[in-house]
């Protein structure tokens, strides 16, 4: 990577920002918190690589990928070394997800 991740977030203006998103509680204002701090660009290309880790969790091609998400094959290449030996944070964030959309048990 590279810029060391516990540089980054020795920054102060950086744990602001992490402060600002955990605050956030609501998918509309969390939808026009993002589109006012990136571009739609931005944010296109953030959910194609979350789509990416997604897809390749669940083992699809690296060409099944860039078909879908438009990302570059070196773009889907260095999600995968992330997934694999980065600070699990794609993997935290899909675990997130899943559990989120999963139905809760209901008892007979």
């Amino acid at each position: 990577m590279s810029q060391d991740v516990s540089t980054v977030w020795k920054d102060e203006k950086a744990q602001q920002l992490v402060e600002v998103i955990l605050s956030i509680s609501d998918k509309l204002t969390m939808q026009n918190f993002l589109r006012d701090v990136m571009t739609e660009k931005e944010i296109v290309e953030i959910s194609a690589r979350f789509e990416a880790a997604k897809m390749l969790t669940e083992g699809k091609k690296y060409t099944e990928i860039v078909a879908k998400t438009k990302l570059s094959s070196r773009t889907v290449a260095r999600i995968s070394e992330w997934l694999q030996n980065g600070c699990n944070g794609y993997q935290s964030a899909l675990n997130s997800v899943h559990h989120e959309h999963l139905s809760p048990a209901r008892a007979d």
